[in-house]
């Protein structure tokens, strides 16, 4: 049985090897001191980002709309990842990992959003009006509900956090 992201070989998981490569990486995972100011420096960002996006969608912008909801959303993942004590200079890192603590459904959005910015802003590659409102929308959720976690985080919580990744 094939299971997303936890495939098993010699008892060693898909997911640990990308978490041991990101941990590995120069720019990759790095545990360090919960930071509250930077999470809500982050939070703050992707907030305006978001408004940013929409202002370049109603512009007809759309590939800077695109963009910028990648960013928005990146913001606010990396607002949780601040705030439970992750540092990461990699954005696949940062999203693999924010699947490991939190499940795969919370991410789902920003890794189809991911490749979509990848698409519109290297390969000029860019959705159709309609597309980029969905993600649009897609956004506002994700961000709302990072919003949501980051801001109901208590202590215990992020101690929980923290104590998955003690073995890494």
């Amino acid at each position: 049985m094939v299971i997303p992201f936890m495939l098993t070989l010699c008892g060693v998981t898909m997911e640990n090897k990308k978490l041991k490569w990101c941990f590995g990486l120069k720019d990759g995972l790095k545990i360090v001191e919960p930071n509250e100011r930077l999470s809500e420096s982050y939070l703050k960002e992707a907030k305006l980002s978001l408004e940013r996006a929409e202002k370049n969608f109603n512009d007809g912008d759309l590939l800077w709309a695109t963009v910028v909801i990648y960013y928005a959303e990146y913001y606010s993942l990396y607002s949780f990842l601040q705030r439970v004590g992750i540092k990461c200079g990699n954005h696949l890192c940062s999203i693999i990992f924010a699947a490991f603590l939190l499940g795969d459904d919370k991410t789902q959005i920003i890794d189809r959003h991911k490749d979509k910015r990848i698409d519109a802003q290297y390969y000029m590659k860019v959705d159709k009006e309609d597309e980029v409102y969905k993600m649009l929308q897609e956004a506002k959720i994700f961000i709302s509900m990072f919003d949501n976690l980051v801001s109901n985080l208590g202590e215990k919580d992020i101690s929980r956090y923290r104590d998955k990744i003690k073995d890494y």
